[in-house]
């Protein structure tokens, strides 16, 4: 049988940085890419020798060429939004971040306008892609204040399940935390499994209660460092990125001979201890988490 030569489109586009594989199928679906002048199918095949536009610009061979994955760690401020352009005009968080070279940061997950904390972003899609897939059940953690008393029968109903718009949705944990004296404020720690838009949000609105502050404090194995302020990033070490890429059945790679690739330069985890450290069950370290971030 004949070998058909070079890779999925998606998976070179995804690789370079135009976003997860599904988000660079879309473009392709939509016929916003080019192999040498024709307009691009699902599925086609290409190699860094062909010609390939993106939104009618060349991509730059460079580009093309397999990067060394690179992950940061970013504490998203309430009042930017995920978007890479905002039709509206709003600042993104890609107005913040570091430059990369040959390569842009894709996002793993968003996290809505109102909502403050962890965000990790990569310039290898399919990684992106694999973090945010159900598939592979990558937990994530939030502090949530909500206005009133929550009676027990509702937090019950969160862990067993409700079905929203878009299907049904349960937190896998929902804890409840000490809450603000003097308030009418209460606080939960919750764990989700998937990342649909809004998702914490409406689970609780969809039982009458109202969300007034929301932080994301874990991705997976990677909490939201304590000393990493608002709008600023940490990159991951090259063992540390490796441990992400095993975590989802891609290859590890080699260690680069330069790191990190980018023209700002971002400061490195200096304890993986501490920023790969699951909270879950660590009630302490939550309670320092939520005075911090009270006193926001």
């Amino acid at each position: 049988m004949e070998t058909i030569p070079g890779e999925k489109l998606q998976k070179i586009l995804a690789r370079a940085g135009f976003g997860s594989r599904r988000a660079v199928e879309t473009l392709i679906s939509e016929g916003k890419v080019k192999v040498n002048g024709r307009v691009a199918q699902l599925g086609e095949r290409a190699t860094e020798n062909d010609l390939i536009k993106v939104n009618d610009q060349p991509v730059k061979a460079t580009r093309l060429a397999k990067q060394p994955t690179q992950v940061i760690l970013y504490n998203k401020p309430e009042g930017l939004v995920c978007s890479r352009k905002d039709e509206k005009g709003r600042e993104t968080i890609f107005d913040q971040l570091p430059r990369i070279i040959n390569s842009r940061w894709v996002s793993i997950g968003r996290l809505d306008i109102n909502t403050s904390g962890l965000l990790i972003l990569t310039n290898n899609g399919e990684l992106a892609n694999r973090l945010m897939h159900p598939s592979y059940e990558v937990e994530r953690e939030y502090l949530v204040r909500v206005f009133g008393e929550v009676p027990d029968s509702i937090i019950k109903q969160l862990k067993e399940g409700i079905m929203l718009e878009d299907g049904p949705a349960k937190f896998d944990k929902i804890s409840r935390l000490p809450g603000e004296e003097g308030t009418m404020n209460s606080w939960f720690r919750v764990v989700i499994k998937e990342g649909r838009n809004r998702e914490v949000r409406r689970m609780w609105e969809s039982q009458g209660v109202q969300v007034n502050r929301l932080q994301r404090i874990r991705y997976g194995e990677f909490q939201l460092p304590r000393n990493l302020r608002k709008g600023k990033t940490e990159s991951l070490t090259w063992k540390q990125i490796n441990q992400l890429l095993k975590r989802v059945d891609l290859p590890e790679e080699a260690r680069p001979d330069l790191r990190p690739h980018t023209t700002e330069k971002t400061r490195p985890v200096k304890n993986s201890r501490n920023a790969q450290r699951a909270i879950s069950g660590k009630q302490k370290r939550t309670i320092h988490d939520l005075n911090d971030f009270k006193g926001k």
